[in-house]
């Protein structure tokens, strides 16, 4: 056990053998409901989040001898956590916040597919962040009618 593999895992998560994606998004879900709705709560989790899990990401391909592998979940945990973030505690709106980023994350639609390419660990992350900003964005605006 290495603090990399726990970490771009989030806590063997990644390593489930279906959906391991689903499993790191699941996981900050269950992560979130513990976690006031505060500002500079949710901004430093998603922030420290990413620095390490671009770090540690890139240090998984690089050992795994691939750009993006599907254990490492950590970016599913950033961009999981940036499509809650500040959204109350609703299993509705959690349920639809996942489901969107599921979608955004798998499908990769517009520039989400080519900022994947960015080298090292900034290629792995930033597909999810942007992916975590689209469903915020949908869920927030279904949040308010």
């Amino acid at each position: 056990m290495t603090v990399e593999k726990v970490i771009t895992t989030c806590f063997y998560l990644g390593k489930l053998p279906y959906a391991p994606g689903s499993w790191g998004s699941l996981g900050t879900i269950v992560l979130w409901l513990f976690l006031p709705v505060d500002y500079l709560i949710h901004s430093t989790v998603i922030l420290f989040l990413f620095i390490i899990g671009v770090y540690y990401s890139k240090q998984a391909a690089e050992k795994l001898k691939i750009h993006d592998p599907s254990e490492v979940v950590i970016d599913e945990a950033v961009g999981m956590g940036i499509s809650l973030f500040m959204l109350p505690h609703s299993f509705i709106l959690y349920f639809i916040a996942f489901c969107l980023f599921r979608v955004f994350d798998i499908f990769k639609p517009s520039f989400i597919f080519h900022i994947q390419n960015f080298p090292g660990g900034w290629g792995i992350m930033l597909d999810d962040v942007l992916a975590g900003f689209f469903t915020l964005a949908i869920v927030t605006g279904l949040s308010s009618l």
